[in-house]
């Protein structure tokens, strides 16, 4: 299998995974401070990493020299979760997913910036199409509500933590020294746990712990496992084998396999009229992953 192949699918069931988060988190959002249920998924994101690396026998301590590298992803990471909770307070999943697939066009624009990583009309154009369908999701097919830019509070706090996302990507790019996926990640998440434990320490104090819905503590160990975890490992692997929009392009999924977990889980349907929306986001996917 080549590389590149190799970070298609890695990035295929990175999305699958992701989307999970938005159904299962909108359900549990108001129920545990975001800070409390990130660390606590962070940590035991680490330990199941850590394992890996142990299982692995690639551990090198000389792999984590430059420790500021690991505290800045850790810290863009734990940003981005954080956010995407408290917008999933009030946000939608399938309206969530869709500012979820904005991050390929800021991420380009990261890439440029970072790794000179050139953009052809080709992507333009699918970034273009891609950002109109995730507007048409946003704004549910609603022309008035779109010329009055009347975007909701949790869609708005969640867009900040898309912007953190993306630019992650080129930045791991840009700061990994040859370090295995594995072993970076493990770097990654750890510091991330640090990070929110740090600035989380009240919110995780003054959380009752022992009274927690069932569905929370699901969410923690889906979060952790799956999507912590498993996506950490995913995204950088391939985001050292793809340039950045087209590791992004598979955020034109989210909407997509939403609606599956939505259904799976029976939750209420989104209305038929942001289906045009996300036919436009898999239209922009399948214009980034030609060659």
């Amino acid at each position: 299998m080549s590389p590149s192949l190799a970070g298609h699918l890695a990035m295929l069931t990175f999305s699958a995974l992701v989307a999970g988060s938005f159904s299962l988190g909108s359900m549990v959002a108001n129920e545990i401070a975001p800070m409390a249920l990130n660390a606590l998924r962070f940590w035991i994101g680490a330990g199941i990493v850590g394992g890996m690396v142990w299982w692995t026998g690639t551990f090198k301590a000389s792999d984590y020299k430059g420790t500021w590298r690991y505290l800045l992803l850790g810290g863009i990471f734990a940003f981005y979760f954080v956010l995407m909770f408290e917008g999933l307070k009030t946000a939608e999943p399938v309206s969530a997913s869709a500012v979820f697939t904005l991050t390929p066009i800021i991420s380009a624009i990261a890439g440029y910036i970072l790794l000179r990583q050139m953009m052809t009309a080709r992507i333009a154009l699918a970034l273009a199409i891609g950002g109109a369908g995730a507007l048409w999701v946003i704004f549910r097919a609603d022309w008035d509500a779109f010329l009055r830019f009347q975007i909701g509070k949790g869609e708005f706090i969640y867009f900040w933590g898309c912007v953190a996302h993306a630019i992650y990507t080129p930045l791991v790019r840009k700061l990994n020294r040859g370090e295995p996926a594995v072993v970076f990640t493990f770097g990654v998440v750890v510091a991330a746990a640090v990070v929110l434990t740090f600035f989380g320490a009240s919110a995780i104090g003054a959380t009752d712990w022992g009274s927690l819905p069932p569905l929370v503590w699901v969410t923690i160990l889906y979060t952790s496992i799956f999507a912590t975890a498993v996506t950490a490992v995913l995204l950088q692997f391939a985001s050292l084998r793809l340039p950045a929009a087209k590791v992004m392009a598979y955020t034109y999924l989210a909407p997509t396999w939403v609606l599956g977990w939505e259904l799976a889980l029976g939750q209420s349907v989104p209305p038929l009229a942001i289906i045009g929306g996300i036919g436009l986001t898999i239209l922009a996917l399948l214009l980034l992953l030609r060659d």
